[in-house]
């Protein structure tokens, strides 16, 4: 009986994250498809427009239109650019007791 237990236990275990990853294997619909791409003409996006910067155009109507829709960067899977700084030091001084081990 406790391997029963145990069984199932690990059972769930290992389920759990493929349930949580899951995904619709369902392709999109034409009229999904061309409502898309209306939602990104009215964002600006041109795409007959012979462009050398394609990506970024792409990129940045897709970024208003998911700011409209109110999807944020969990949604995608994706994380944003991350603004900010940062600072390096030097190592602090070793100074006071040493260790017992110290030399040995």
């Amino acid at each position: 009986m406790k391997s029963l237990i145990q069984a199932v236990v690990i059972a769930v275990a290992v389920a759990a994250p493929v349930a949580a990853f899951a995904q619709a294997n369902q392709p999109m619909t034409r009229a999904q498809v061309r409502a898309e791409l209306i939602q990104l003409e009215k964002a600006g996006y041109q795409p007959g427009h012979a462009d050398p910067h394609y990506p970024a155009d792409i990129q940045a109507a897709q970024a208003r239109v998911d700011a409209q829709n109110g999807v944020g960067q969990a949604a995608t899977g994706f994380g944003g650019v991350v603004s900010g700084t940062s600072q390096t030091s030097h190592a602090a001084p070793t100074s006071g007791p040493k260790s017992v081990y110290f030399g040995q």
